[in-house]
C-alpha cells in the first residue's frame, strides 16, 4: 500500500472533490459562519501550499498550510476520506505539512477546528497541539477550537 503525500492545485478535480467533501461533512453540523474554510479560489489566492495524499494511487485526504510571514502556519482544509481513516493518513498529513513549514523557517502551526470534530481534536492532540485563545483574524466562537503547536 505505497502512500504519497504530493503538491496539487486545489481547482484540480480530484482536489476540488476532497474539498467538496469535507464541506459536505460539515455543513450539517455548523451554520456558515461558524465554518471558516477557504473556497478552491481562496486557497489559491492566499497562496496556500497544498498537498493530497494518495494510497495505491487513490485520493485519501489532503490538507494546506498558510504561512502567516515566517510567524507561523495554519493548517487548511485537513481531510481524510472515511474508508482511509484509523490509518495514520492524518498525523503523516500533519508531519508533511510541518516539515514543508519548517523548511521555510516558520516555528509554529496553528488551526481552528470545530468542536464537533471529535476525530479531528484527538489526532491534534496525539499530534502535539494545545488549545490556544482565538489568533489572526478569528474571533470567539463557542463552536470553534483553536489550537497550536511549536515545531522543532
Amino acid at each position: 500500500m505505497p502512500v504519497v503525500i504530493a503538491p496539487e492545485r486545489p481547482d484540480t478535480t480530484e482536489a476540488t472533490r476532497l474539498v467538496e467533501e469535507l464541506e459536505a461533512a460539515l455543513e450539517p453540523l455548523y451554520p456558515r459562519e461558524s465554518r471558516h474554510g477557504l473556497s478552491i479560489a481562496q486557497l489559491i489566492s492566499e497562496q496556500v501550499a497544498f498537498f493530497v495524499i494518495r494510497v495505491d494511487h487513490a485520493p485519501a485526504g489532503c490538507g494546506g498550510v498558510k504561512l502567516v510571514g515566517t510567524a507561523y502556519g495554519e493548517l487548511k482544509r485537513m481531510y481524510v476520506r472515511p474508508q482511509y481513516r484509523g490509518q495514520g493518513l492524518g498525523a503523516l498529513l500533519i508531519e508533511h505539512l510541518a516539515g514543508y513549514a519548517l523548511a521555510r523557517g516558520v516555528p509554529l502551526l496553528r488551526l481552528e477546528t470545530g468542536i464537533h470534530q471529535h476525530e479531528a481534536i484527538r489526532l491534534y492532540q496525539r499530534a502535539g497541539f494545545r488549545q490556544i485563545p482565538p489568533f489572526g483574524h478569528y474571533q470567539p466562537d463557542p463552536l470553534s477550537l483553536f489550537l497550536e503547536k511549536r515545531l522543532r
